[in-house]
Formats: C-alpha cells, structure tokens, sequence
C-alpha cells in the first residue's frame, strides 16, 4: 500500500478571513485532504499571531473566526488533524530542542528579520534591532516546530515563505545529524497563481499589510474593499494588460478558465476599471455565498467549534506524543 504524505497548513489568527486565506491555503487544503494518499494536519496558528499582535481580544475572535471558516469550505474532522497550536504543548517543547541547534546566522538570515532591520536603517535609527522582538527573530524556528513535530512531508505556502521551509529542511537535517533521524526535512508546495495573491495595494494580500479583502463582510463591506483596489490612470477603451493588474490576478483565483479568457479580451477591449471591479465583485460575492451561509451558521454554535478543535487536538497528541517522547530521549532528556 503507498504510503500517505502528509500534508501541513497553518493560518495565523490575527484577523478576520479573507480572500487570501481562502484561495490560498483553506480550499487548497481541503481539496488536497480528500485525497485518499494525503494526511491532511490543519491548524489555527494562535501562538504566531502574537508576534505582531497585542489585541488579545483580536487573537481569541480571529480563532474562532477562523476555524468556522474552514468548517463553513467543508473542512471534515473526520478526514483530517484540525487542532490548535496552543493545544499542542509538544510543538513548543520541541522549538526550544531545535532553537539550541539552531544558528543566529541562519536566522539573521530570515526575510521578516532583514526586512525590519532594512526599515529602521531607512528610519535613521541608530539602534538597528529597535522595536525587533525575540518572537520575530525566532519565528522560524517555531514554524520549523509546527512542522517538524507531525513529520509533515509537504508544506503548501506562498513563495514569501518558501524560505522558511527551507530553513526547516536545514533543522531538521541537523537535529538528524546529531540525534538521529527522527525528524522528516518537508518540502514547499508553491501555487504560482493562488500563492501569490495580490491585496487592494499591489503587495501580497496580508493582514499585516491592511490591504485584505474580508470574505463574509456584507456585500456593502466587500464592494468597498474591491473598490478600493489600486489600478492605473488608464481611461475606458485604452487596451490593458490583465496580467500587471491587481483586479485581474484575484479574479483569475475565484474565476473558471472561460471567465478568465472572457475578462481577458474586455481588457484588450479596454474595459473601464470601475466595471472590471464591478465585475469581480459580482463573481467574487457568488463565489463566497455558499460558505457565508455555512459560516453564519457555525458561529452562532462555539460548543462545535470548540468541541472539533479539542476532538483535533487529541488525535493530534497521537501523533505528537510518541515522537517527542522519541525526541526528548534522544536529547538525553529521560529517567535515569
């Protein structure tokens, strides 16, 4: 019998459900854990948000938030490993095994690091690591954990993250040098087009960025946020490039092949931009329609949500316990 790969993905509760988190890591997700060769281990990265977030309130309702969205696509518990990160007290364990192993180097390294540094060097300051805490300097490693402590073959992700994988594969060969090969190097799975999704502003849509399309606002919220989208000062019937702009590149995620070839020839047509926005919200609020009725739903019942998450959690441990009981002795960390 082929054995199964498993596959890992993690959203961070630092905000509302948007687009992104839909086309880019929860309807992948699903689709791939229906897979009969595919262990699917889903999870609410809470303990992440708290690098760039203070809002306690903001940490505990995005979680819920979240998770009723992957319920509300047609996430199954039954079919895959859906849990908390706080419920997992093996995977912090194990980043402290792995942060001893780990080089400052590497992480001097990490892309959000060199970023931060790179803005207080354009800032004048002269304290280069001013406002850097030791969660975004480690941030790495507990990702490099998250993944590591369920052996996860594969790690879907944008390509802004591809180097934290590999950052990940470097770990985990050196705990395996020195302790042995317990530990799985995982591999990026990268979506060239849903991966990369543009926000209202050109960059990656994120909830770092503010420049997020919120999925189950009301229809007045969601034309708004479309409206918004940055275009160029190109007038009704100039011809346009579809694929140097940002409302052309969300709608191909949520659209079938006819539709993108279709909005394709408006643009050479020269659609005006008012009517390309007005266009993608209308097929972007059908697309999400189905999910918004399911996600009303579950957030109305949090005992679900809950009680699916600690079910998760437990058949998480199963997989946990044995490898960090492995990992610890290992280490040299057992009874005498």
């Amino acid at each position: 019998m082929k054995k199964q790969q498993r596959v890992l993905t993690g959203i961070t509760t630092s905000g509302e459900p948007h687009l992104g988190n839909l086309v880019g890591a929860i309807l992948p997700a699903i689709s791939a854990s229906n897979q009969p060769d595919t262990a699917s281990f889903l999870f609410l990265a809470d303990y992440h948000s708290l690098i760039k977030n203070t809002d306690s309130n903001l940490t505990h309702a995005s979680s819920l938030e979240i998770a009723a969205c992957w319920l509300a696509c047609g996430l199954d518990p039954q079919k895959v490993t859906f849990y908390r990160q706080s419920d997992i007290p093996h995977i912090f364990e194990l980043a402290w095994i792995l942060s001893c192993l780990t080089s400052k180097g590497l992480l001097n390294r990490a892309h959000a690091y060199k970023a931060a540094i790179a803005d207080n060097e354009q800032l004048g300051s002269k304290d280069l690591d001013k406002g850097i805490t030791m969660g975004l300097f480690n941030y790495p490693v507990l990702m490099a954990a998250d993944i590591l402590m369920f052996n996860a073959d594969f790690v879907p992700v944008g390509q802004d993250q591809k180097q934290h994988i590999e950052m990940a594969r470097d770990i985990a060969l050196k705990f395996n040098h020195h302790y042995g090969e317990l530990l799985t190097p995982p591999e990026a799975q990268i979506n060239e087009v849903t991966g990369i999704l543009p926000g209202l502003d050109g960059r990656k849509m994120s909830k770092s960025y503010n420049n997020t399309i919120p999925i189950f606002a009301d229809e007045k919220v969601l034309r708004k946020s479309i409206m918004k989208i940055q275009t160029n000062s190109l007038e009704p019937g100039e011809p346009k490039d579809p694929e140097d702009c940002n409302i052309f590149n969300i709608y191909r995620a949520i659209a079938t092949e006819n539709e993108v070839l279709d909005l394709k020839k408006q643009y050479e047509e020269g659609i005006g931009w008012g009517d390309a926005k007005n266009l993608l919200f209308e097929n972007l609020n059908k697309f999400v329609s189905p999910f918004k009725i399911e996600y009303e739903k579950i957030m109305k019942d949090k005992s679900f949500v809950e009680k699916v998450l600690v079910e998760g959690a437990n058949k998480a441990k199963e997989y946990s316990s044995p490898l960090i009981k492995e990992i610890r002795e290992s280490v040299g960390i057992k009874k005498f």
